[in-house]
């Protein structure tokens, strides 16, 4: 790990990762034995605990800022957060305040199709509590659920839901 001997805080003495695929399927850390089989003849520690055998990550976003109940001064209010779809990458990135119109988010340059992708929203916001809402669409066209699940068996889904008080 930069140039060094993989540290054992850091899965010492080899950490394996499968992009595009949820932590616990594909962040193996501390090895201590390998058995090489096939989904059909071995079940996997998380999988035998009700998590899905394989969990492809969903398209998805979130609201990084303004925080939750947060309480901000009216006018202009900057909106941001990530958004990824590894293999697919981020086309667009929509925000609306209040059940109202899906607005388009700036969206950073792409790093690649397998990060996450920064992207924010300048907000005219009025005095009250509102709820923002954001939404991603990978460039496959998919568009993040609204459905929310819970992570097991196989990923969180929904859409990311914050609210503040603008004062």
């Amino acid at each position: 790990m930069n140039g060094e001997p993989l540290p054992f805080e850091h899965g010492y003495p080899a950490r394996q990762v499968v992009p595009g695929l949820y932590g616990f399927v594909s962040a193996t850390k501390w090895v201590v034995d390998w058995e090489v089989t096939r989904f059909d003849r071995a079940q996997a520690y998380w999988t035998r605990r009700g998590w899905a055998e394989q969990a492809p990550i969903k398209t998805a976003s979130r609201i990084d800022a303004p925080a939750s109940f947060a309480r901000v001064s009216a006018g202009e209010v900057l909106v941001a957060g990530t958004a990824w779809a590894q293999h697919r990458g981020i086309a667009r990135v929509e925000v609306r305040a209040d059940d109202g119109p899906w607005d388009d988010a700036t969206l950073s340059e792409e790093y690649s199709i397998d990060t996450w992708r920064q992207w924010y929203w300048r907000w005219q916001a009025s005095p009250g509590t509102h709820r923002l809402q954001v939404r991603a669409t990978d460039r496959d066209g998919e568009v993040q659920t609204e459905m929310r699940v819970e992570p097991i068996p196989d990923g969180a889904s929904g859409w990311h839901t914050r609210s503040i008080t603008v004062v």
